[in-house]
């Protein structure tokens, strides 16, 4: 008879244990700073396994810009290259950090119609219209969001690249 008080008193405590962890881990993702530590640790994860690609652009603008009277071309074509990767990167951090929220928000959006009583064949086509609205829009922002990203990697490369130019002569 103790011995099923205690195993009963053992399980209770490790039930709280893990209630209090799932508890603090609701709470934690629920904050905006830590998505925005989720994007970053994402985008550090992306840029850190193309950093051989970085490498490889960079030696090739290297080897293409030594004593070349047109030096501004191999420039302008590394920093475009440097906006493209940045660019993609930045999108697919953003869509690691964009998909939990898609779900989110598709989810919520079909649990509030099926409270407002639609049948279960109106549920299913409005859900294929809401899931392509929210593709569609989440899409079209990342793009946006993305180019942006190219356009100031690539600028400010181009800059860069340009300085050093000068600085080598």
């Amino acid at each position: 008879m103790a011995e099923d008080f205690e195993e009963e008193k053992m399980e209770e405590e490790e039930q709280k244990g893990s209630s209090d962890t799932w508890a603090l881990l609701r709470r934690l993702m629920s904050k905006r700073r830590t998505w925005v530590c989720l994007f970053v640790l994402v985008y550090a994860l992306l840029l850190s396994s193309s950093w051989n690609l970085l490498r490889s652009i960079l030696s090739w603008y290297n080897s293409n810009s030594d004593g070349a009277a047109g030096a501004g071309w191999p420039a302008l074509y590394a920093s475009v290259l440097f906006g493209a990767v940045f660019g993609l990167l930045s999108m697919v951090a953003a869509l690691a950090v964009a998909l939990p929220a898609m779900v989110l928000t598709w989810i919520t959006v079909l649990v509030l119609l099926t409270f407002c009583g639609k049948p279960q064949r109106s549920l299913v086509l409005e859900g294929r219209k809401i899931t392509t609205d929210i593709t569609g829009f989440v899409i079209k922002i990342v793009i946006r969001e993305g180019n942006i990203v190219a356009a100031f990697c690539a600028f400010l490369g181009y800059l860069v690249l340009v300085r050093r130019i000068g600085e080598d002569d």
